[in-house]
């Protein structure tokens, strides 16, 4: 059928899929071995969607059709379909770890393309707590890796929000990360890992010698707001334990985290602030002492 005179090779179907196309996505290594034979066969071709073979193979997971498309010079490594998303892409999306290496060993693919919304191939690979893929993506030089999505949200920002420890300790441990980006509502990593009362993920943030402890988010409340208004004892002993702390810095509203604490009813948490000597105990909000912060968090109960 290949070698029939007239043959159109490219010819697509009603979804804009060429011979190509079908022979990849389903992992027929024979069938693409005899089109890629064919001089004219057009290897980058679109569907309607814009996805090319190469996208198909990597978005199913073919290890050896993917090598043998990476096998021709004249491939498209980087082409991403309607949505900005590449074949990169769709690999670490899917947790395809060897279709991941085998296109980060080819030349001149490019890790850090993100789609349409600003994310990155690592960027999914966090999201989606794939360890091992954001393994193989670190070990690639030159990656970036505290670009945001369109919400400002880095690779850390979400493994910090999904208490993803162990993503948290492969990106720490790496000088070039920013550990202190917020999103376009100001929180970083630490305010989203504090306000979940996750332990393990503040005090993995708080090891880093750059940490901000007290990097406020756009209405100004800081972790430690954040630790006292949630009533999280626990996050707000690892928070004052911090050498750089400032325990009485206010929110937009001039609402100090004791104060926060007492008008939520947490009265241990009062009690903690109240017993550092660097508390202020005059709440900018009532001109209250610390017997009125303690009655207030009691009738909150």
């Amino acid at each position: 059928m290949v070698e029939a005179e007239g043959r159109d090779i490219n010819r697509k179907d009603s979804m804009g899929s060429s011979p190509l196309t079908w022979a990849a996505r389903n992992g027929h290594e024979e069938v693409v071995k005899i089109l890629l034979g064919r001089d004219d066969v057009d290897l980058n071709k679109p569907d309607n969607r814009g996805r090319t073979p190469l996208w198909w193979v990597a978005c199913q997971g073919h290890e050896g059709v993917v090598k043998i498309l990476l096998g021709r010079d004249d491939i498209d490594l980087n082409k991403p379909d309607h949505r900005g998303r590449t074949p990169l892409w769709w690999a670490a999306y899917r947790g395809h770890e060897g279709v991941v290496k085998i296109l980060l060993g080819r030349g001149g693919v490019d890790p850090d393309k993100p789609d349409n919304k600003g994310r990155t191939p690592l960027w999914w690979a966090a999201y989606r707590g794939l360890e091992g893929v954001v393994k193989i993506l670190l070990g690639r030089g030159g990656i970036g890796l505290s670009e945001p999505d369109s919400e400002g949200r880095t690779p850390l920002w979400w493994a910090a929000y999904c208490g993803r420890k162990g993503l948290m300790e492969m990106l720490l441990v790496r000088d070039d990360i920013s550990p202190n980006k917020p999103d376009r509502s100001g929180k970083t990593p630490l305010v989203v890992a504090v306000r979940s009362g996750d332990e393990r993920v503040v005090r993995l943030l708080l090891g880093r010698a750059d940490i901000d402890p007290n990097k406020p988010d756009k209405y100004g409340r800081t972790p430690l707001w954040h630790a006292a208004l949630n009533g999280h004892e626990r996050v707000v002993e690892i928070l004052l334990g911090h050498n750089d702390i400032n325990p009485n810095a206010p929110d937009k509203d001039n609402e100090t985290p004791v104060y926060c604490a007492a008008r939520n009813g947490h009265e241990e948490v009062v009690k903690m602030l109240l017993r550092q000597d660097r508390v202020n105990q005059k709440s900018p909000i009532s001109a209250a002492n610390s017997r009125v912060l303690l009655e207030i968090a009691r009738q909150k109960r």
